[in-house]
């Protein structure tokens, strides 16, 4: 006869933003939000190399950059969802991690796809704010039951993307808070 109590408790979603892996993520947001700030500023300066690039190509690096930060994170969550399934001698992929890579890849190509679509009609002043809204709707949706603190970064996000709105050049700022939030976050919630 077979337990159903011991398989339904083996079937958890390993993918958690705690600990090392929160850190990293804030560690992407702080060091993209600097490159991309450093880009920009040297487009407008006349005697720096990045003021002999168009804008089109200023903007590939920027999706390629907000791409390679999406991929790294990716990538943090993956390893530690498999450090935790092993340590807890679980399955990897189960009906719950299933459903979450789901939704996490479904929320990450929206993204992409608005992010995309604003910079091709010249919204740049709403590309920040818009991403920090979408982003704590990702947080939001992906948060776990037990892990209800989760919400503190998705509300974080969505003042700072209010910020964003009221004063465009804030961008660079909440990102880097966003990032130290992350690291915050992953010192204090541990696993």
């Amino acid at each position: 006869m077979i337990n159903k109590n011991s398989t339904a408790s083996k079937d958890k979603n390993h993918f958690k933003l705690t600990g090392f892996t929160s850190i990293l993520i804030g560690g992407y947001f702080i060091i993209s939000g600097y490159i991309l700030e450093t880009i920009l500023k040297g487009f407008l300066i006349d005697d720096n190399p990045m003021g002999m690039l168009s804008a089109e190509i200023i903007e590939i690096v920027a999706i390629i950059i907000i791409f390679l930060v999406f991929l790294f994170s990716s990538l943090a969550l993956f390893f530690s969802g498999k450090r935790n399934a092993k340590k807890q001698n679980n399955q990897l992929w189960n009906s719950l991690t299933k459903k979450a890579t789901k939704t996490y890849l479904i929320l990450v190509f929206l993204i992409f796809a608005i992010l995309i679509f604003l910079m091709s009609f010249g919204k740049i002043d709403s590309i920040t704010p818009i991403f920090l809204t979408l982003y704590a709707i990702l947080l939001f949706v992906l948060k776990h039951k037990k892990r209800k603190n989760i919400v503190v970064l998705s509300g974080l996000s969505i003042l700072l993307a209010i910020m964003c709105f009221l004063i465009p050049t804030y961008w660079a700022s909440s990102l880097s808070i966003l990032g130290i939030a992350h690291v915050a976050y992953g010192i204090a919630v541990r696993e």
